[in-house]
């Protein structure tokens, strides 16, 4: 099947250039403008599609070719932007920079070639004059198969210093679609991981969005950025569907000669395939709200196709679990910037303790089901305490199950991705959830009867029989409230 969605990359030569601030202005602009914008994010982070959900209206989505496979990228981009008049995506790191020792893979180059997307180079002019075009040049000669097809010059000093980036850049072939200059107010503020979560500062990040797209109209060509990307080719593929994938998925732990993942198997039912609706749909509680803001939008939307009414609750506000509760998902955000309120609310950490029904937490809702955080009591559901540490842990990472859990059948292999700031000090005798296999080999994670909780975040499109698995597990036994 062929689809047409006009798209557009926005990538840069290196981190810090101000692509984030581009493609959300962009999104705005357009979005203001009264298109149906699809936005997504080249790689594993959470934050910044946050801000392209303010932007267009429209769930922020992950394009991650590490944790999902190269053959999902097309289906999952498709799914996102069903409906859309335009797709904008904004990349991760430097143009070329993918996952470590993996050569391309999962680099913005690598995610654009696999969209057939022409790509938009936003450049840190600051400090450049007619050497930004060898740099563009190279950057646009360097793989024949990636298209930069346009530049943003970005934080610009003057009028003089715009009129000679432009007349080296006339020697490059590249065109220049728009120029801005430096404007410090239309930072965000930042922390240990990057960007403020937009949840944190809604209404902030709202008027910080209207301006981004303002200046994005006065100093970008937003009509030639259109003509551009109408000029993707049509994409080859169908769309990725949540119930096909739940109803596809081998039970138990995949074989060692079975297809990789991500890959269908030929007996796998197709893609828009239905399951019979359940007659009782276990309700799974997950933690949302300022403190836990990391979850990928296809999470929930495989819960449903599982069986799972899918309810949020806020951590921070919400004294008792939503209401016949069987499971519980809590994901990642920043609990140790929120410890003491999460500490003040006694009824939901008490509520939380005593559920006995299967939880999945990742990364920080790990850190609040131990017994306490840099000293502020949690859940104590597990034998562990966290604390703050100077040393960032990130990367991608590929694991195996070493047990049976709610979430995963022992000997399931999935990659996932690291990235926080603190450290567990576990008790004794505790039962690992993964075995990390690269880059480092070492225990990881816990399982303790029902509950699943790991450092590592999985996209669980690359494994939706860990959605399916966790959603019948609720609803053969899990615990109710």
């Amino acid at each position: 099947m062929l689809t047409d969605v006009p798209r557009l990359v926005i990538a840069a030569p290196a981190s810090g250039s101000g692509k984030t601030a581009v493609a959300t202005g962009l999104m705005a602009a357009f979005a203001e403008r009264g298109a149906a914008v699809s936005p997504h994010k080249v790689g594993p982070d959470y934050i910044d599609p946050g801000y392209h959900a303010l932007a267009t209206g429209r769930p922020g989505r992950n394009l991650d070719a590490y944790l999902c496979g190269p053959e999902r990228i097309a289906p999952l981009f498709l799914h996102g932007a069903a409906g859309a008049e335009l797709a904008v995506i904004e990349g991760v790191m430097g143009l070329y920079d993918g996952a470590s020792g993996e050569g391309e893979l999962a680099s913005t180059a690598h995610v654009a070639k696999l969209l057939r997307a022409p790509v938009v180079l936003v450049v840190d002019a600051s400090a450049q004059s007619r050497s930004v075009a060898a740099l563009v040049h190279g950057f646009a000669s360097w793989d024949p198969e990636v298209r930069v097809a346009g530049v943003i010059l970005n934080k610009l000093g003057s009028q003089r210093h715009e009129d000679l980036l432009r007349a080296a850049l006339d020697e490059s072939g590249v065109p220049v679609l728009g120029a801005l200059r430096r404007e410090a107010a239309l930072q965000s503020p930042s922390r240990h991981l990057g960007l403020v979560p937009e949840a944190e500062r809604h209404t902030e990040a709202r008027q910080m969005v209207s301006a981004l797209a303002a200046r994005v109209r006065e100093g970008c060509d937003l009509d030639a950025l259109l003509t551009l990307a109408r000029s993707a080719p049509p994409l080859e593929g169908t769309a990725w569907d949540a119930a096909a994938e739940v109803a596809a998925a081998p039970y138990g732990a995949r074989r060692a000669d079975e297809a990789p993942y991500g890959a269908r198997r030929a007996d796998a039912a197709p893609y828009g395939a239905r399951r019979a609706p359940r007659a009782r749909r276990p309700v799974v509680a997950v933690a949302s709200g300022a403190a836990f803001t990391f979850s990928y939008a296809e999470h929930a939307e495989l819960l449903r196709a599982a069986g799972a009414d899918v309810v949020p609750f806020d951590p921070l506000r919400d004294e008792a679990l939503p209401d016949g509760t069987r499971g519980l998902v809590i994901g990642g955000g920043f609990p140790e910037v929120h410890a003491p309120q999460l500490t003040e609310n006694e009824p939901l950490r008490k509520a939380v303790a005593a559920f006995d029904g299967p939880v999945a937490a990742e990364c920080a809702g790990l850190l609040y089901l131990a017994r306490e955080l840099d000293g502020a009591p949690m859940c104590g559901v597990l034998d562990a305490t966290g604390r703050m540490t100077e040393r960032l842990t990130l990367g991608y990472r590929a694991a195996v199950a070493v047990g049976d859990s709610a979430l995963a059948a022992e000997g399931t292999r999935v990659h996932g991705h690291e990235f926080h700031r603190t450290e567990l000090d576990p008790g004794v005798g505790n039962t690992p959830a993964w075995g990390l296999v690269r880059p480092e080999r070492r225990a990881e994670g816990f399982v303790q009867g029902s509950v699943h909780a790991s450092y590592v975040h999985v996209h669980w499109a690359s494994a939706p029989e860990m959605a399916r698995r966790f959603a019948e597990r609720c609803a053969a036994g899990g615990g109710t409230v």
